[in-house]
């Protein structure tokens, strides 16, 4: 079934564009990394709620980036005048002066502590008015993504415990929180708020030109529907009618990765969105994992180069003494979930921005590969 954050028409109708007008107008910082979150006037805390500035317009992801099962707000701002330019594969080319921001937060466990956080799906609890109702979530970093003429810049800001502001963590910070299931069971862990440099490491698509760009925003992770205030629309046709996006052609050319909970989709399709938005960004033709031949991008064909009976390119702890990426039909035999269900470092995969597994996540990409046919016997 298809996940609550895709269910709750509330999500979207409360998280509009232009809701503080309270706020200065929002600053473009052409350079620099100003000390507070607020300094960018992009959301703000205003009468116990997270508020998006004027302009400001929320977005979401068919299917999302795994972080410690936080939930995220994001947004896009561009100065007036200026538009974004569609491209199929990439992601969209966003003018000079850009600003992208990222929130992550959690709800509020049931007992109260300011330690413990819900771990669900459900962000039916979330919003109240017009913004983040901070008596039910607790806020815990928003990622600046700022374009300026020499590139794209990458700046977090963590949100202090009183939940008023967030401030400059250039060397990224780690906090201690516990994860309070439904059934009442807990994980501690380690939220890693990353540096600068771990920030600019994931988002260098391309390792020949080490240049950052957004990883969320192309078309086929936005092609999806958001409902308005004024009604249900596609996001990308939102964006175009609001003059932020320019060149978008008809909806049905347009690529659409699946939402990975949405069992009417396929499987495959449902494994390749997840594995696109969890790996694609390293594990592609031109990414820093390119050297290992494993390439995880959704337009990736249904070969070695995707993992199906391919050797690993080094030995040690990282396979698992496994001998394949993918055995077809034969999870339990693939390094692919091994590192996926690891928290070990120099095991794990990702290597960076998670401390948890994703047993959702871990159990899908299991059961595709589990309905894969075929087998590596013949050439191992």
């Amino acid at each position: 079934m298809q996940s609550a954050r895709h269910a709750w028409p509330l999500l979207a109708l409360l998280l509009l564009a232009g809701c503080q007008r309270g706020m200065p107008p929002v600053a473009f910082h052409a350079d620099g990394r100003p000390p507070k979150l607020s300094d960018w006037h992009v959301v703000e805390v205003h009468d116990g709620k997270l508020q998006l500035n004027d302009g400001v317009v929320p977005y979401d992801l068919n299917t999302p980036l795994f972080t410690d099962y936080a939930h995220k707000l994001r947004t896009v701002w561009m100065p007036k005048g200026t538009t974004a330019k569609y491209h199929p594969t990439d992601t969209l080319d966003f003018p000079v002066g850009t600003v992208i921001s990222k929130t992550f937060y959690y709800p509020r466990a049931a007992d109260g502590k300011f330690g413990d956080v819900a771990r669900n799906d459900d962000y039916s609890r979330d919003f109240a008015g017009q913004g983040l109702d901070l008596a039910n979530v607790r806020l815990i970093e928003t990622r600046i993504l700022v374009h300026r003429k020499d590139g794209w810049a990458a700046i977090p800001y963590v949100w202090n415990d009183a939940q008023t502001e967030a401030t400059l963590a250039r060397t990224g910070a780690v906090l201690p929180l516990t994860l309070v299931g439904a059934d009442n069971a807990r994980e501690d862990f380690n939220y890693v708020v990353p540096d600068e440099s771990q920030c600019q490491s994931c988002h260098a698509q391309d390792w020949i030109d080490r240049k950052v760009h957004p990883i969320g925003p192309k078309a086929r992770h936005i092609n999806k529907d958001y409902h308005y205030a004024d009604g249900s629309a596609n996001q990308l046709e939102h964006l175009a009618r609001l003059g932020y996006l320019s060149g978008l052609p008809a909806l049905t050319e347009v690529p659409r990765d699946a939402n990975w909970e949405d069992t009417h989709a396929t499987l495959d399709a449902r494994a390749r969105a997840y594995l696109d938005i969890n790996c694609g960004h390293c594990h592609n033709a031109n990414g820093a994992a390119n050297t290992t031949g494993l390439t995880l991008d959704v337009g990736t064909p249904e070969d070695r180069h995707l993992g199906i009976c391919k050797p690993p390119t080094a030995a040690g702890q990282g396979t698992g003494d496994h001998f394949f990426d993918i055995v077809p039909g034969q999870p339990d035999e693939s390094i692919l979930p091994y590192r996926l269900s690891s928290k070990e470092p120099g095991v794990m995969m990702p290597e960076l921005g998670r401390s948890t597994v994703h047993r959702e996540g871990v159990a899908l990409i299991k059961a595709w590969i589990a309905a894969q046919p075929g087998s590596c016997v013949a050439i191992r």
